[in-house]
C-alpha cells in the first residue's frame, strides 16, 4: 500500500502541468527591462535548477528505504 502511494505521488508530481514562476529580486529587475522571451527563459532556468535538490533528496530517501528493507530480510 505504501509503495503505491509513493509511486502515485511521484508520478503526479512529475506529470503535473503547473507553471512555476519564481525569480529573485536581481533576476526580476533584469527581466523587467528585457523582452518576454528572455523572461520565460529565466523562469525556465530557475525551475530547471530547482529540480535537482528535490531529485537528490528523493534518491537519498529511496536509498535509505532500500537499505532498511534489505536489513529487515
Amino acid at each position: 500500500m505504501f509503495k503505491k502511494i509513493v509511486v502515485s505521488y511521484v508520478l503526479l508530481t512529475f506529470f503535473s502541468q503547473i507553471s512555476i514562476f519564481a525569480q529573485c529580486a536581481m533576476c526580476k529587475a533584469v527581466v523587467e527591462n528585457g523582452d518576454e522571451s528572455m523572461a520565460e527563459g529565466v523562469n525556465d532556468g530557475i525551475a530547471y535548477l530547482m529540480i535537482f535538490p528535490y531529485l537528490l533528496i528523493g534518491v537519498l530517501f529511496y536509498s535509505i528505504y532500500k537499505y532498511k528493507k534489505k536489513q529487515k530480510n
